[in-house]
């Protein structure tokens, strides 16, 4: 039960935040977002439209991994808790969205997107509870995970899933480090975004 949570996280984290990266940084590589241009197509319209296809993904994700938790170990998320999974979901992939287009403005070029992207998300999966529960981790390296966005999510979607979990399962602390996460990336974003490639 603790891992399908976390692997819901880790598919979240690699449709809205790693695919999203590596894509528009191959867009803006190849061409397609100069070629959009000369489009009165502004930049918002852009980032929206690429984290919507991104949000999509992760909730498609979502209910295909839901199938198999409930399928393969008969796990399922409480009713009363539904609403607060739902919710850490679209949270979690709009920040994770965000936070994509502000790595992909910091990317130069095609070849070092898929390095970076790994070397980001694996080691913060294995610090914030993704692979190996926190508990197990040394207090200093958990201290450091929950930091990050990644523990955050997975701990608010734990809270939901969880069969035990009392009240709505909401976990507003966790929520609001996702939302400033995002809310960080989002301007980054915003300010760094280039239509042209960079070439470096």
């Amino acid at each position: 039960m603790y891992y399908v949570p976390g692997i819901i996280a880790f598919g979240l984290i690699a449709a809205a935040f790693s695919n999203l990266t590596l894509t528009v940084v191959r867009n803006r590589e190849s061409g397609i977002y100069k070629r959009r241009r000369a489009t009165p197509l502004p930049a918002s319209a852009v980032i929206a439209a690429r984290a919507l296809v991104a949000v999509l993904t992760a909730l498609a994700i979502t209910a295909v991994l839901l199938g198999i938790g409930w399928a393969a170990y008969g796990a399922n998320i409480p009713g009363r808790t539904a609403p607060a999974f739902i919710l850490d979901i679209i949270v979690g992939a709009a920040a994770f969205c965000c936070l994509g287009f502000a790595v992909a403005s910091l990317i130069r070029n095609v070849d070092a997107a898929q390095p970076v992207i790994q070397a980001i998300v694996l080691p913060l999966g294995f610090i914030s509870g993704i692979f190996i529960a926190t508990s197990e981790l040394p207090s200093w390296l958990a201290d450091i995970g929950k930091v990050f966005p990644v523990e955050p999510l997975a701990a608010a979607l734990l809270a939901a899933y969880n069969p035990h979990t009392t009240g709505s399962g909401l976990r507003w602390g966790d929520l609001a480090v996702l939302a400033a996460w995002g809310a960080a990336g989002l301007i980054i974003a915003v300010r760094r975004f280039s239509w042209l490639p960079r070439g470096g």
